[in-house]
């Protein structure tokens, strides 16, 4: 008799879960009612001590054969995994920048790190430590400044008088206000003479000028000279006012 009780349960529980698989709008309370009346009649199989257990069966039917049909019923939304396009750990919902590059620091909006709040982001700011409020290029770097009036006589890297006035209170400021800043100091020629000796030559006035602002007082160590001869030209060298203006001295942050 125990054998037919179990094959009656494992029966009802099949014709079950067909039954609720069959019909597509069947809602979980008919099916826990359903199951409750499998349940109820399977328990009362067998002898009067079995059938005690009856209500205790249409109890357990009623649960299984609520949770099957609750399972596959259409009111069972699936659950939804909110999307990360760019995989920056916040879901696009709340990214303010849904295509931040892979890898890349974010902030809690989605976008990347701007540590001195230059609007230049960290994984592409060549000057991370830009000072407050400074005005900077697309590197994050304070755009070079062209020392306008700082000249040399022809053919030499000797500062005239005039230059000196310039360089005088760059370097006071300098010195005084910024001694930790690294100053990069280039120079430039225009395209008349061979490239090698213009770069030459490009190098050697940057380097008079340095000479100068350690002279006034600054940190060698501070600043850097560098030559680029006729590189960079900001005006055309075939007119005689383009080439006064790419020779030049500019100053920069390093």
């Amino acid at each position: 008799m125990k054998l037919i009780q179990k094959l009656a349960v494992i029966a009802a529980a099949s014709m079950l879960f067909v039954g609720c698989a069959s019909v597509e709008q069947k809602s979980w309370q008919e099916c826990a009612i359903a199951g409750a009346a499998i349940g109820g009649a399977a328990g009362g199989f067998g002898d009067d001590h079995d059938r005690e257990d009856a209500v205790l069966s249409a109890i357990g039917g009623a649960v299984i054969g609520g949770t099957i049909c609750a399972l596959m019923s259409d009111d069972v939304k699936p659950v939804v995994v909110a999307k990360d396009s760019d995989n920056d750990g916040v879901i696009d919902s709340l990214d303010e920048c849904p295509t931040t590059p892979a890898g890349v620091a974010v902030d809690v909006k989605g976008c990347a790190l701007d540590s001195d709040n230059d609007g230049v982001a960290d994984y592409k700011d060549q000057c991370p430590q830009s000072a407050a409020g400074a005005e900077v290029n697309e590197l994050g770097c304070v755009a070079a400044l062209v020392l306008k009036g700082v000249n040399f006589h022809t053919n030499s890297a000797v500062l005239t008088d005039a230059a000196k006035v310039i360089l005088a209170p760059i370097a006071m400021a300098h010195h005084k206000h910024h001694s930790d800043v690294n100053l990069v100091i280039s120079g430039y020629t225009d395209s008349r003479g061979t490239a090698a000796y213009n770069k030459t030559l490009s190098k050697q006035r940057a380097a008079s000028v340095v000479a100068y602002m350690v002279a006034q007082g600054c940190d060698v160590a501070k600043l850097t000279a560098l030559g680029f001869g006729e590189e960079n030209a900001l005006a055309d060298n075939a007119t005689k006012e383009g080439r006064a203006q790419n020779r030049r001295v500019e100053l920069s942050v390093k």
